[in-house]
């Protein structure tokens, strides 16, 4: 089953198409819709939740029409907004446990989902604080716990890590990546940041202008290149020039060398040579492309 399909999916608004002919059939998994800020991204998951009608086309999210079958996909999906959304004056507890009772939840199984949700996101300990006293982080926090509380077959995540340190998107990344490992629940993220996607997803689209760029697979997207890379103990200077000496291209990045690979003799090449240098071998292997060098952006 796919979770998610299109067909021709066009929107206009006056003087502007934020989403042009799109036709995408996307599986289970985590999935990266990677575009520039007004490629429509948001503009996508607005139709798919039936906020906003589609000019043309048709879209579908786990075998149900978003026109026709509205109310029951959204009992069954999860949305974390973008914008600041949340009430300054009430707690995390409260608002989650009002979310999940919105859901449908009873009351006592909202407040036990509201716990173990907060717990899986890391605000357990903050969970009674008001949260106009929440940092940026955990207000995101806040955003995820109620997109998931009432057990979601898949949760759209626009643009999760805006706002957020080094640290912080780091630790959302880990959190979506989990949603999928520890739950499988399937989960649509959207960035404008290719790399933080490729290390997360499962499948990538890439949209710009609202027209599709590409579609299908990270590891189709982060093929093998034809460079190997080098690492060894030491004498970095050296094993590159003799390297080059041998006829190879070498190219030195700090501690390691980019080699480029013309056929297998390359590999005992590399290998005789720091023998013969007596330095240690780390790591040879084949460098693999990173999404962003397939759109050279």
């Amino acid at each position: 089953m796919a979770v998610i399909r299109t067909e021709e999916l066009t929107k206009r608004f006056p003087g502007v198409t934020a989403l042009d002919g799109l036709s995408i059939d996307i599986d289970p998994g985590v999935i990266g819709l990677v575009g520039a800020n007004g490629a429509g991204k948001s503009t996508l998951i607005k139709i798919l939740l039936g906020i906003a009608p589609a000019t043309s086309g048709r879209a579908m999210m786990l075998d149900l029409d978003v026109v026709t079958d509205g109310s029951r996909i959204r009992e069954q999906v999860g949305y974390m907004p973008e914008h600041d959304c949340l009430p300054a004056d009430v707690s995390a507890t409260e608002f989650v446990v009002h979310m999940a009772r919105m859901s449908g939840l009873p009351a006592n199984a909202a407040r036990e989902r509201t716990a173990d949700t907060l717990r899986h996101v890391g605000l357990y300990e903050e969970r009674y604080r008001p949260i106009g006293g929440y940092s940026t982080g955990m207000k995101q926090r806040v955003k995820l716990a109620q997109a998931l509380v009432h057990d979601p077959q898949i949760v759209l995540l626009d643009e999760p890590t805006n706002g957020l340190d080094p640290v912080g998107r780091d630790e959302m990344l880990g959190l979506i990546r989990r949603i999928r490992t520890d739950f499988g629940i399937s989960v649509l993220v959207t960035s404008h940041l290719l790399g933080e996607l490729e290390r997360i997803s499962d499948h990538v689209v890439v949209i710009d202008g609202g027209r599709l760029l590409r579609s299908s697979s990270t590891s189709e997207f982060t093929r093998t290149s034809r460079t190997l890379v080098v690492e060894v103990t030491d004498q970095v200077e050296a094993v590159a020039a003799a390297l080059t000496d041998a006829g190879a291209k070498v190219e030195r990045d700090r501690r390691l060398l980019a080699v480029e690979l013309s056929d297998d003799a390359d590999y005992d090449l590399i290998r005789s040579t720091v023998a013969r240098l007596g330095v240690g071998l780390i790591r040879l292997e084949q460098r693999r492309h990173h999404i962003v060098e397939v759109f050279g952006t």
